[in-house]
């Protein structure tokens, strides 16, 4: 179960590096939530497994389930997904407005229906995340809609979506994975133009492909698709790619408060911005196929500031963003972020200045942090997904105690995070409040 109450009660380190051990990453969320809308294109089903158990699957499963489908758990993070049963096209209200990947659902819903009825999305508010490429794309797919009493209504003429030629006038993750899938099933060819092309797109791609689409492009900015009939899984397993932001996370988590902290079951190749740019502030670091290791040998040594640019893959993220600020507060000089996905995502700054931090936020997009500053401990509300981990990461470094709360937000993307910072030596506690009826099983 997951408490909408819970806080987080962190004794910090004082500016002490003393944290060590292995600490495992999981399976991406952005990754599986994607395979998980995707079943909806499927006329039998599949299993997926290192599925990461956090809110945000919760939240996709009980959405797939209101459709129809049947989802059995087969044993910890791993899960099978049967498709012919789905009989119902509108998203429900409730659920689709706590979860932003909700929209993806729209695609396949529309491709294998012909009609999709859904909310405006919610999740994090983190800036504004307009809808009309999603809504441009359907209609030049042959798709007409309506909007009543904040709804959306797509139909497609004859229940079917037409192939055609659509260029993304933003590169998107999201739009990229909802017009991939919904071509699948398209009558003809459909050619997607600059098109992001993240990991967690190409690990979708291949898995549809191993299933029957036919999909070429992968990894590039541009997508043929050629759309045919509704999938088969029989026998196919998809294993969840490992979570680059949950990575990222703890790396920089080691870089602040190790002595010696391993990484495990990652990909360091899908890391390459991230890794680069701490090296060149002065952390060492070793890289495996699989892991990454971080050494502190002069616990006392400082880091250099460096400026850092959100960028689409394989640029910096905009969701390890806010995380590397707190490693900035530590950093000798003055870095400058510029956040070029998100408006309004720099905001949790603020926050930080009450630790100690000294930041600030010169417009929607771009901000200053000078370094480095000593963190006390505060009480702190988490108020998104990474800002909320960010404040984690601020509370482990600081003097004194902190309360984390809104603890609801960090666990839509990171599995007990607090048993897994325990195990490396984090003083962590979770003081549990309410709980709400989402149970990942």
């Amino acid at each position: 179960m997951i408490g909408t109450n819970d806080k987080f009660v962190i004794t910090g380190l004082a500016g002490r590096k003393t944290l060590s051990g292995r600490i495992g990453v999981g399976g991406a969320k952005n990754a599986i939530l994607k395979v998980l809308a995707a079943s909806i294109l499927f006329r039998d089903g599949f299993s997926a497994s290192n599925v990461p158990m956090i809110e945000d699957v919760a939240q996709m499963l009980n959405l797939l389930k209101e459709l129809g489908g049947q989802v059995k758990a087969l044993g910890p993070h791993l899960y099978e997904l049967k498709a012919d049963s789905f009989n119902n096209f509108t998203l429900a209200s409730d659920l689709s407005k706590k979860l932003r990947a909700s929209i993806v659902l729209t695609g396949p819903l529309l491709a294998r229906f012909g009609e999709v009825h859904f909310p405006f999305p919610g999740g994090c508010i983190i800036g504004k995340r307009p809808i009309d490429l999603f809504l441009d794309g359907f209609k030049k797919m042959g798709a007409q809609i309506t909007e009543t009493d904040g709804l959306f209504i797509v139909k497609a003429p004859n229940a079917k979506l037409k192939g055609a030629e659509i260029f993304f006038k933003k590169q998107s993750v999201t739009v990229t994975e909802t017009f991939l899938m919904a071509a699948v099933l398209a009558t003809g060819k459909t050619i997607l133009k600059n098109c992001a092309f993240e990991p967690e797109i190409e690990s979708l791609g291949e898995f549809l492909i191993k299933c029957g689409a036919k999909i070429k492009g992968l990894g590039t900015s541009t997508l043929e698709i050629e759309g045919g009939e509704l999938l088969s899984g029989s026998g196919q397993e998809y294993v969840t790619v490992p979570d680059r932001i949950e990575a990222g996370s703890f790396i920089i988590l080691g870089a602040l408060a190790a002595t010696d902290l391993t990484v495990e079951n990652c990909r360091p190749d899908h890391l390459d911005s991230l890794i680069n740019l701490l090296r060149e502030t002065g952390v060492e670091l070793e890289v495996g196929d699989s892991w990454v290791r971080v050494k502190n040998l002069q616990p006392e040594k400082q880091f250099t500031a460096v400026d850092i640019k959100t960028h689409e893959y394989p640029g910096f993220p905009t969701d390890l963003q806010a995380p590397l600020s707190i490693f900035l507060t530590q950093a000798v000089g003055q870095s400058f972020i510029f956040e070029t996905i998100f408006e309004g995502r720099l905001n949790y700054l603020e926050a930080l200045n009450r630790l100690g931090a000294k930041t600030k936020i010169l417009d929607a997009h771009r901000a200053i942090v000078d370094g480095p500053t000593p963190l006390s401990g505060h009480e702190i509300e988490s108020p998104d997904l990474r800002a909320g981990l960010a404040y984690v990461l601020a509370a482990v470094i600081a003097y004194g105690q902190s309360v984390v709360h809104n603890v609801k937000y960090i666990d839509r993307g990171y599995e007990q995070i607090e048993k897994r910072l325990r195990a490396i030596g984090v003083k962590i506690e979770r003081i549990v409040g309410n709980k709400d009826d989402l149970c990942l099983s």
